[in-house]
């Protein structure tokens, strides 16, 4: 057989004027980055769900500890941890880490890293319990040193998970679900727990507010919000610690993400903040750009419905869209929300694995090709391509999310493969009746039809390497 320098994988989907994506393995562009971390820790409901080999199938670099047994939270929060206030933040026994302990050592031991939100769940009832400012700002800080000494220098009977990241609360904007207080209680409580961590341990990375409303995004323009501008003024004038700026973003646009990644950072570098890490540590996708169902006046149907997209092939292809859209932007760390069993879960409430878990293991088998080459052709608002070759270079990977290319044919070129002859290859599919399941395997000519296996929403992950190297 004559030696191979270009394949073209024809993935038919309907009849009409067929997309074209083109891959180059001769093209270096970077190293695919891990950005495939999540919220919550694999123990849940009650001890009766224990995710913790899923969670290794994944390996999320980072686990961060926010709604953590929601929405009974008996962990991580605060007030879950130190129950008086009136009590001595220096004496272990005003704590009670058990629970926590607990919970974070099931995450310790899948080995991936831990962001610690320092404060409050959620509350959407209409009585708020916890998320109200700390009467005592300082002394609430001084709860948080207790913590850190507990989980990393063995305090209180505690242990050394050397956790670096710890975030102070989580949305102070998005009241009074998570704040009932006013912006400039927010950022008295943020100056006091910062320069008390930082000035205890200069090494660990401090950071917040955990935005949920960051500003305004009118086509490719970003503009930030009151609140934001605010904190990084307060962060940049008092000269307060701000190690890694954290915001989420929820929206059926996964081109969104990188628009207001590239914003932020402009902020951030502009008020002086060059070297914060940007983390986008809450994401999913919200169908139709819209809340509602998820209200109290949605519950039902509604919900059930829309519950049922996040968490199916459509879910499963904005993932994949959003993980390879973010290796072209400003952020250092994502994390999903999240990796639970509820409604914006990666499993069911029996542990079974949903649609958008298998989009996220596509993603972690990628990295095990993590030299990215060069590709064209994609759309970020409607699908992506990523791909990569191993440090070996004989095997290349590529994963095609499509979420919302209809009627179309994708034509797939690659294009100077890294070995002479012909080649293997493996394609599986995401879709609404396959999870990751293999469709398409055997030895590739110069061209190769493989028929109707992207049809929007799904996802696929090919696999190609040289066929004298047999079955992977």
């Amino acid at each position: 057989m004559k030696p191979l320098v270009a394949l073209s994988l024809l993935l038919v989907c309907h009849s009409g004027q067929a997309a074209r994506i083109e891959v180059d393995c001769a093209e270096p562009a970077g190293i695919i980055r891990p950005l495939h971390g999540g919220n919550c820790g694999p123990v849940q409901y009650g001890g009766m769900l224990d995710l913790s080999d899923l969670f290794r199938q994944l390996a999320p670099p980072l686990i961060r500890l926010h709604d953590c047994h929601w929405p009974n939270p008996d962990v991580v929060d605060i007030h879950a941890i130190f129950p008086d206030m009136k009590a001595d933040p220096l004496q272990p026994g005003s704590f009670d880490f058990r629970r926590s302990d607990d919970y974070i050592q099931a995450i310790v031991n899948t080995g991936s890293g831990i962001v610690y939100r320092l404060g409050e769940s959620i509350e959407h009832t209409p009585r708020k319990y916890h998320v109200h400012p700390p009467e005592d700002p300082h002394k609430w800080a001084a709860v948080c040193l207790g913590i850190i000494r507990h989980y990393n220098e063995g305090w209180a009977d505690g242990a050394h998970h050397d956790i670096r990241y710890w975030e102070i609360w989580n949305e102070p904007e998005n009241r009074p679900a998570m704040w009932t207080g006013n912006d400039e209680q927010y950022l008295e409580l943020y100056e006091c727990a910062s320069r008390a961590i930082k000035s205890r341990w200069p090494e660990l990375k401090v950071g917040g507010p955990s935005l949920g409303f960051t500003g305004q995004l009118t086509g490719d323009r970003f503009e930030p919000g009151e609140f934001l501008t605010r904190f990084l003024v307060r962060c940049r004038d008092r000269k307060l610690p701000l190690d890694f700026f954290s915001w989420h973003l929820y929206t059926a646009n996964p081109r969104e993400c990188v628009l207001r990644a590239k914003g932020i950072r402009q902020a951030l570098d502009q008020h002086g903040f060059h070297s914060t890490e940007l983390h986008l540590n809450e994401w999913n996708y919200l169908p139709g750009n819209d809340w509602a169902p998820m209200m109290l006046p949605g519950q039902g149907r509604a919900r059930t419905d829309w519950f049922g997209q996040m968490q199916g092939a459509a879910g499963a292809a904005f993932t994949a869209c959003v993980l390879s859209n973010l290796q072209d932007s400003p952020v250092d760390a994502a994390n999903y929300y999240a990796f639970t069993h509820h409604g914006f879960g990666l499993f069911s409430p029996h542990g079974l694995p949903q649609k958008p878990y298998y989009a996220m293991l596509a993603f972690r088998s990628l990295l095990e090709t993590p030299l990215r080459v060069g590709t064209s052709g994609s759309s970020p608002e409607t699908s992506a391509v990523i791909a990569g070759l191993n440090r070996e270079r004989n095997e290349l990977r590529l994963l095609i999310s499509n979420l919302a290319l209809k009627d179309e044919s994708i034509l797939l070129q690659i294009a100077k493969l890294p070995w002479p002859g012909a080649s293997r290859f493996e394609l599986s599919v995401v879709d609404s009746t396959r999870s990751l399941e293999v469709v398409r395997s055997g030895e590739m000519e110069d061209a190769c039809e493989l028929g109707d296996v992207l049809k929007a929403p799904s996802l696929a992950l090919l696999r190609v390497w040289p066929a004298g190297n047999g079955e992977r």
